[in-house]
């Protein structure tokens, strides 16, 4: 069912817990599933030098979470945006089809650290990352 990547990110997950000096934070759910996701982000020259998480959820939730910080560290911004969830699966060898939202929740989470970044520098982040459809502060969505 799972392959040995995942089970391997499950039982090993790698950059777990808050990240000291992390400059970009961000949160997300699920509320189908109750899985919730944080990823903290350090920023330096538009570069990710390092990543760790902390995710309440299942196995999958976990081992995509601590494949994503894999995944990030030493990207662009640019290229960090670009990580979907297809890349985040693939990257695990796979992912049950019942699985396939654990995924597009850190692509959603890489995503709202990356606002969140630029929240911080006041700069408006949804030209840049999108509308993170948090629409208790948006723009009127």
């Amino acid at each position: 069912m799972y392959s040995e990547k995942v089970m391997d990110h499950f039982a090993n997950p790698r950059n777990v817990g808050e990240l000291e000096g992390a400059n970009a934070i961000g949160e997300v759910g699920n509320p189908k599933c109750g899985d919730i996701m944080k990823i903290y982000l350090r920023i330096e020259n538009d570069v990710i030098v390092d990543a760790s998480f902390k995710t309440f959820g299942c196995g999958a939730a976990i081992a995509t979470s601590s494949i994503s910080t894999e995944l990030v560290k030493g990207k662009t911004i640019e290229e960090a945006l670009n990580i979907s969830n297809s890349v985040v699966t693939d990257a695990l060898d796979g992912l049950p089809k019942e699985k396939l939202h654990c995924s597009v929740l850190v692509e959603a989470g890489i995503r709202s650290a990356i606002a969140d970044y630029y929240k911080r520098q006041g700069i408006d982040p949804e030209p840049i990352v999108g509308c993170g459809y948090d629409c208790d502060s948006c723009h009127g969505h």
